[in-house]
């Protein structure tokens, strides 16, 4: 992690030394998450429902939205980036065993990700860069699934009178990117990027307001993006 932070503030020191040239573009488009997540195993559940121990985990689903992405060209190599977009929407399901694909529950989250990036070329029509930057993920209209509900009553966890809630914490994590502008006018173009992105985040399932089970789950997502690009 140290080296990380390391590589991104020699990045952002570059751009900081270099003199201005005020490029501003919009790029609007579709963007997808696609988690690559791995977690600490549902050990509560595997235990109250008779499962082998280390059986279980939990798994995310892919999902796409509106883009929104700002860029700021400091100068003919470096730039800065601001990755946004409409709030995406994810399924939380058990991987592994004989509940697997049952139904936790859903969240939303926004991931606002600032990248700094150096671009190769100038003056051309294809235009490749890279970046590295700093995610920030925040989660929020979490509800849980029928299937996990029907579940804990079946189990004699809880009754149909208790409330079953889930949270997520929220993340910061380093955020890597290649990608490339392609020039179709003075004023517009093609910009199309893929990010690597850090996302960690603990969720606790709680019985009216008590933890029953808690997870840490790595989502790590690739992100890309496919829009069209217009010079401000």
């Amino acid at each position: 992690m140290k080296t990380k932070l390391s590589i991104l503030a020699l990045a952002l020191s570059s751009f900081l030394a270099a003199p201005a040239m005020a490029d501003f573009s919009v790029n609007i488009g579709a963007i997808s998450v696609m988690p690559d997540e791995s977690s600490s195993n549902l050990n509560v559940i595997e235990s109250v429902a008779g499962l082998p121990a280390g059986s279980t985990g939990v798994g995310v689903s892919n999902n796409t939205q509106l883009g929104l992405t700002f860029d700021y060209r400091y100068n003919e190599n470096f730039g800065l980036q601001l990755i946004a977009a409409t709030p995406f929407s994810h399924d939380l399901k058990v991987k592994g065993s004989a509940i697997d694909g049952l139904n936790i529950g859903k969240t939303k989250h926004l991931p606002p990700t600032l990248m700094a990036q150096y671009h190769f070329t100038q003056h051309a029509l294809f235009q490749p860069f890279v970046g590295i930057g700093v995610n920030y993920t925040t989660f929020f209209d979490e509800q849980v699934g029928s299937d996990l509900e029907g579940a804990l009553i079946a189990l004699d966890v809880t009754t149909a009178s208790d409330n079953v809630s889930l949270s997520l914490s929220e993340s910061w994590g380093i955020a890597v990117q290649a990608g490339f502008n392609y020039q179709l006018s003075e004023r517009m173009g093609i910009h199309f990027m893929v990010s690597k992105m850090a996302i960690d985040t603990t969720g606790k399932v709680k019985v009216n307001g008590t933890t029953v089970q808690s997870v840490n789950v790595d989502i790590d997502p690739v992100v890309a993006m496919l829009g069209f690009r217009w010079k401000i």
